[in-house]
């Protein structure tokens, strides 16, 4: 890689997510073994689409810290922190939560499948993540200790004092007026919580030392929120078209978001100030982090 400005993050976006997908593919169970149904809903959510930005993060994160060319290496978990985001769509979208009819241009997993059926894909995902986590089988060049310490890491991220606990303020949120901070700390929860630990599991998978990985922590706490401002300045701005769902629903239902406290230019400002300060943690890194320092503007500039 000669430098971060000739860097092509289309290219690198694109030879990953094709890796992700294949190795998804290999992951996701024979289908001979369980009831048709549930392998039909899990893949149906699994493979609708999306640009795998938490398992390109993680694979990022661990090859800017020298983890080599051996995918086997990383791609369980990076493909389990999908699963996770996966099954936390599919919750997120039933008629309890937010009730939407389309994710990615298709219709949601419980407009296809049914409520129950949904819940149960959503749960399968989770619960699939972590047994690919815990695979003997898998990962073999990684000591137990650091495997251990991704779980964790990946556990409390998906849990009550991560991306569960953000929904919980979300959810609750609904229709009251609440401050800059708590809109930080739900959405830190929310949405950070999980990208900082796909960063951080791919720096401990590729041995990095403690100051590393509090960079790279940094990092993905800044570039999480700014991935949620983006998000919500797309439900106000964005092309339905090429978001693939309804845009203007955060404020049909009262969310508490960036743009609804601060209006759009100044959440534009904000996304664009945590974006420098994402790009500033990882001052110690060489080239080898340039599709970090190139994802991070690519999160606020994208269009769906």
């Amino acid at each position: 890689m000669s430098d971060c400005a000739s860097f092509c993050l289309e290219s690198y976006l694109s030879e990953k997510k094709i890796a992700v997908e294949q190795a998804l593919a290999r992951y996701l169970d024979n289908p001979k073994s369980h009831p048709a149904v549930i392998f039909e809903a899990t893949r149906y959510s699994l493979f609708a689409g999306g640009k795998r930005i938490r398992p390109v993060l993680c694979i990022a994160a661990w090859e800017a810290l020298g983890g080599g060319k051996k995918d086997d290496d990383i791609m369980p978990a990076a493909c389990a922190l999908e699963m996770i985001h996966s099954y936390s769509l599919v919750h997120d979208d039933l008629p309890a939560m937010d009730n939407d009819d389309l994710r990615r241009g298709v219709p949601t997993s419980h407009r296809v499948f049914g409520e129950d059926i949904a819940i149960l894909a959503g749960d399968a995902l989770l619960t699939l993540a972590f047994e690919l986590l815990s695979r003997p089988d898998l990962m073999v060049g990684i000591d137990f200790a650091r495997r251990l310490q991704v779980i964790n890491i990946i556990a409390v991220a998906a849990g009550m004092n991560g991306l569960i606990g953000g929904q919980v303020l979300d959810l609750k949120s609904e229709g009251q007026k609440i401050g800059l901070t708590a809109l930080k700390q739900m959405h830190g929860l929310k949405t950070g919580a999980l990208i900082a630990a796909a960063l951080k599991a791919g720096g401990i998978l590729a041995g990095g030392d403690a100051a590393a990985l509090e960079a790279l922590a940094c990092f993905g706490q800044r570039i999480g929120l700014s991935f949620q401002i983006a998000d919500d300045l797309l439900n106000v701005e964005g092309d339905m078209a090429l978001l693939g769902k309804n845009t203007g629903s955060d404020a049909k239902r009262g969310k508490a978001t960036f743009p609804a406290l601060l209006g759009c230019e100044e959440s534009r400002n904000l996304a664009s100030r945590l974006t420098e300060e994402a790009v500033a943690a990882l001052a110690g890194f060489d080239r080898k982090a340039d599709p970090l320092r190139k994802l991070a503007g690519f999160i606020i500039a994208r269009k769906s």
